[in-house]
Order: C-alpha cells, then structure tokens, then sequence
C-alpha cells in the first residue's frame, strides 16, 4: 500500500508518504474552493493535531469510539504510516521519515512502542512493509538499487499529482534488516504488497503490463497473476481472513477527456488521486464489485476479523480537505458506519490477526502540522 496530500480533491500516499502528502496537498485548495462556503471547522493536517477531550482512564480516546478502549499513542513526532502487526500480535512493522532520514523508510517496534530499530537499507525510498508468518522475514518495497537518494517530489504546478516511479521494487528481507530476495524485478512501479493470513500469497499493485493493476504471486515471487485489467489505478489490496476475497481501492476513468489524462500522467509515472471508492473482487480476480460510492477518497481497506466488513479511511465528509476519519462499512456498501470522530487526520487502519487490537496512524494530540503517529488500541465489537 502507499501514502498520502491533494490540490483539488483527494487520493493515495506521499508528503513524505503520499497518502500524506494527499492530505497536504488539499490544504493548497482549501483557501479557494472554500470561500464563502458554510462548513465544520476543518481539522486535517495543516496545524496541530485535534486534541481528544478522553476520560481519565482513557485520555486519547473520544467517548464517541465506541469500538476502541485504551487507546495507546507508539511514537511521538515526525511522519509516521502503513503500521500492520505482525502475525502472533508481538510487533508492528510501519514507514516513517525521521532523523536522520529525509524521506520514509521501514522501521519495526514492539507492540507496546519500544525497542524501534531500522530494518531497511537506509538509502531512497521506502513504502509498504508486511511480516511473514514466520516473524523472521518482512516485505517491502524501495528505490534504493535505481538511487541511494530520495526521489524527488512531484511537480505539483499543474495540480495535485503523486509518483508512481519505475524505481520502486518490492522485496524480501530478514527482520534484521538483510536483503534476501528482490521478487519484482520486472519493469513498472512494483509496491503496496501485503500477504494472506496463511502466508501462502502475496497480493500487490504493478505497473508492469502498462497500468497500475493488482497481481498475485507467491512468497518468493514465483508464480506471478495479474488480477485486474479495467483501465485506472487499482491499489491497497489485502486479502479476507479466508483468503476467499481481496478489498482494494480504485478509481477507473469514465470520460474520454479523464482517461486520457490519466494515460498522460502515467506515461511521465504519476496519478492524480483525487477521487477512490473501495472494491472487492475474489481472490482470483473473479467478480469485482464496487463497495463505496462516496465523495473524496477512500482508501486503506481492511476486513474485519469476521471476514463481512472492511474498516477503511475516508475524508467523504469533508471531500475538499484532509480531514480523513476512520469508518467501518458491509460488503455491499450498506451500513456506513463512522469508528474515529477526532476530527483530523486518521487512516491506514489493520486488526491483529487474532482480531482483538487495531492499529492507525493520526495526528490526533500532534504537536506539528503535519506530525503524524501511530497509536493501537483494544477492539470492542
């Protein structure tokens, strides 16, 4: 999966992560498109973090998270994302960009905040990591071997875009940070992999064949099947805890004028992310089917432990800002209903495997604009 900012609407991950920057980047539009317009005060990313008004026992928790209990903040400053477990609940692997680092690479703490170490390279730019079942091995994707440098940003003059960069190659490594394997090593942007709940397959966005689809291969990169084909970005896959289904983001466009700008960006390896809804297909890539259909983005999808809903990330409230809340929602799109009511920026949510803790990443209680941490809390059903 990858990041997020926005210039007129919304999309993926990069700010120095680009969900993040999708989320920056709308603060560029607010001043214009909400002019004389009558709406909530905003609450993204442009200053500090909304401050939670919580209970003594539970000070980071709004009393309207009626899904979470004991809410625990991991790490405090800097831009910190994509933060997922790892399968016996002891870890959690995330990206973030901290000194000495000038953009994200992949870190692994234990449950409880401590003991951070780096587990990339230290060189270009990372996004996406995922433990194996063995807790011994973790995936990722990176730049280094194309540059030890950060990749540029995007020129966002002509309007909010995010790269999608050839350089990006998905990996497999130990938890001590060797490289074991690059398992992409075929053309096209190669990122946001995660593995099924068994181990036994990958799921991951490419742009391999001339279009960012969703493929599957195995965990050693064998095996390769692509999924979709519809023309658009098609990212953020994970599978269903029967490993039955696969939920993703996407945004397929309609109009002439709107595909063939899309094939435009794409050509120089950028998308402008500014609409996504959710979709499920099986895991063959058999009946996809649109789960969402709301304003902004919607992005970061995750089933519930039952395997019935996804929990994802949706600024369709505030369509024009990065005001992104944490939702939860039936597979058939029915029974919209909000998880986090902080009123600032909150996403990349994923249960435990056993299902009784979630892990996000926010800004709530943030110091900085911009500042983003990871916090877990227990799951109430």
């Amino acid at each position: 999966m990858t990041e997020p900012q926005v210039e007129s609407r919304t999309g993926h991950r990069r700010a120095r992560s680009a969900w993040i920057a999708l989320a920056a980047g709308l603060l560029l539009i607010l001043g214009s498109q909400l002019v004389g317009q009558q709406k909530r005060p905003y609450g993204g990313l442009g200053g500090p973090g909304p401050v939670v008004e919580g209970t003594p026992d539970d000070p980071l928790r709004d009393p309207r998270e009626v899904h979470l209990r004991h809410v625990k903040q991991l790490t405090f400053g800097g831009q910190n994302a994509e933060a997922y477990f790892s399968y016996d609940g002891r870890r959690i692997i995330f990206q973030s960009t901290r000194p000495p680092y000038q953009c994200d690479q992949i870190f692994i703490m234990n449950v409880d905040g401590s003991d951070v170490r780096l587990v990339s390279t230290g060189k270009g730019k990372t996004t996406c990591a995922w433990f194996y079942p063995d807790g011994k091995h973790i995936l990722y994707s990176s730049t280094h071997l194309a540059s030890p440098e950060c990749r540029p940003r995007p020129d966002h003059s002509q309007g909010y875009v995010w790269g999608v960069g050839s350089a990006f190659k998905v990996f497999r490594a130990t938890d001590a940070g060797e490289i074991v394997k690059q398992l992409t090593p075929w053309g096209g942007y190669n990122a946001e992999a995660t593995l099924s709940a068994d181990g036994k397959k990958i799921v991951f966005t490419s742009g391999r064949d001339g279009d960012l689809d969703i493929y599957t291969m195995n965990p050693d990169g064998t095996g390769l099947k692509r999924l979709t084909r519809e023309v658009g970005y098609d990212g953020g896959p994970v599978f269903s805890p029967d490993r039955k289904w696969i939920a993703y983001r996407g945004r397929h466009p309609r109009e002439p004028q709107e595909r063939a700008e899309y094939k435009s960006l794409l050509a120089r390896e950028l998308v402008r992310p500014m609409r996504m809804d959710l979709w499920v297909m099986r895991a063959d890539g058999g009946e996809p089917r649109q789960v969402t259909r709301l304003e902004g983005a919607s992005f970061a999808p995750y089933f519930m432990p039952d395997g019935k809903r996804l929990i994802f990330a949706s600024n369709y409230e505030n369509p024009d800002s990065s005001e992104f809340e944490l939702y939860a929602v039936d597979l058939d799109g029915k029974n919209l209903e909000p998880i986090t009511r902080v009123g600032g920026f909150t996403t990349f949510p994923m249960f435990s495997f056993d299902g009784t803790k979630l892990v996000f990443a926010s800004n709530r209680n943030g110091k900085l604009p911009h500042e983003i941490n990871i916090f877990v809390a227990d799951w109430v059903r």
